[in-house]
């Protein structure tokens, strides 16, 4: 994301920088920073969560693996707003170097591109979950979605070449410099380097994920196909509530975003309303990054018990069996006090379909 810079849009050399001090200088670093502090927080926890449910259980369904994978990135997107926070502090300016600088902005360039992927990659799963639960149950497996998620990383690095050509230092009228992308033609180039970005990172998941999402609708709707075991329906449908959410958030969070990228090619002096906008469009973008882990832990009942199960010490109980010695003694073991029963819950599905 190119929060103060491009080659022909800069902060540092708008009025907005100078009539707006106040807005940059307190308003958005603390807006800033309560995100960033949430974000970091919130998928930590979530990573922490079904990694220690893998750990317990070892095993991790589909929808783990994109969970999983997505909050990763959250993550990593999120890590970069403590230099975003600095250049908010200093209007702009850069004091990093030119080597974190290409890091940073490829770091937060690849980030946007892989959730967008990994969201059209589960609305995908959530299809075969929904409209072919047990004629594809042998492609929703968890070696399948890790081969999927190397795919889409690969696919984002190859995507972000431009990024790692061109994001440089650019300096600035008193001196200083900034971390820019310095295209070689800025009008040309950047006006296709717009297009290209947002029609592989937005338009292109959009329209896939809407069409699937339509197909997925139309199927409950219609179908008259024998219906699969109760649990794996609620199961199902539960999971890709929650998709839905996500993909539903994802979109509106980013949206105002890619717009003002779009509107930004006809505007050669961007006004401070104009700026201003283009800010709350970009922490609209981190805010989504912030509430996925919220979104997780309100929409899925499952999450909420394996988060508690994960920072909650298990409870343990002394259990007294009949020895099969000669003796007939006893023995004494210590055993966990859910390992007996698991609650009656949706993740009772058949162990050769996953949800």
């Amino acid at each position: 994301m190119d929060f103060f810079n491009d080659s022909n849009f800069s902060f540092g050399e708008t009025t907005a920088a100078e009539d707006g001090s106040l807005h940059y200088s307190a308003i958005l670093p603390v807006i800033f920073g309560i995100v960033c502090f949430l974000g970091i927080m919130g998928n930590c926890i979530v990573i922490y969560t079904i990694m220690k449910k893998t750990k317990c259980r070892a095993k991790q369904t589909v929808p783990d693996i994109f969970i999983l994978n997505l909050s990763f990135v959250d993550l990593l997107f999120l890590l970069g707003m403590p230099f975003l926070i600095h250049q908010l502090l200093g209007n702009g300016t850069w004091h990093f170097g030119a080597s974190m600088c290409t890091v940073i902005t490829a770091l937060d360039s690849n980030s946007q591109i892989v959730s967008t992927y990994i969201l059209t990659a589960m609305t995908l799963d959530r299809y075969l979950a929904t409209v072919h639960p047990i004629r594809f149950n042998y492609i929703r497996r968890p070696c399948v979605a890790m081969l999927v998620i190397g795919l889409v990383w690969s696919m984002s690095l190859l995507t972000i070449i431009p990024v790692w050509l061109y994001a440089g230092l650019m300096p600035l009228s008193d001196g200083l410099v900034a971390c820019a992308l310095l295209l070689p033609d800025p009008v040309t180039d950047t006006y296709w380097f717009t297009l290209y970005q947002f029609f592989l990172a937005f338009a292109v998941p959009l329209v896939i994920i809407c069409l699937v999402f339509f197909k997925i609708l139309q199927h409950m709707f219609t179908s008259v196909a024998p219906l699969p075991p109760r649990s794996l329906r609620v199961r199902t449908k539960k999971v890709t509530r929650m998709a839905v959410a996500i993909c539903l958030a994802f979109f509106i969070c980013w949206a105002p975003y890619y717009i003002l990228q779009l509107v930004h090619l006809g505007v050669q002096k961007p006004s401070v309303a104009f700026s201003y906008a283009y800010n709350i469009a970009i922490s609209m973008g981190y805010t989504n990054s912030c509430i996925n882990p919220f979104l997780y832990i309100t929409l899925s009942e499952t999450f909420k018990r394996q988060f508690l199960r994960a920072v909650c010490p298990v409870n343990r109980k002394i259990r007294v069996n009949p020895s099969t010695t000669e003796g007939g003694s006893v023995s004494v073991r210590m055993v966990p006090e859910g390992a007996q029963r698991e609650p009656a819950s949706e993740e009772m599905v058949p162990h050769n379909v996953d949800p």
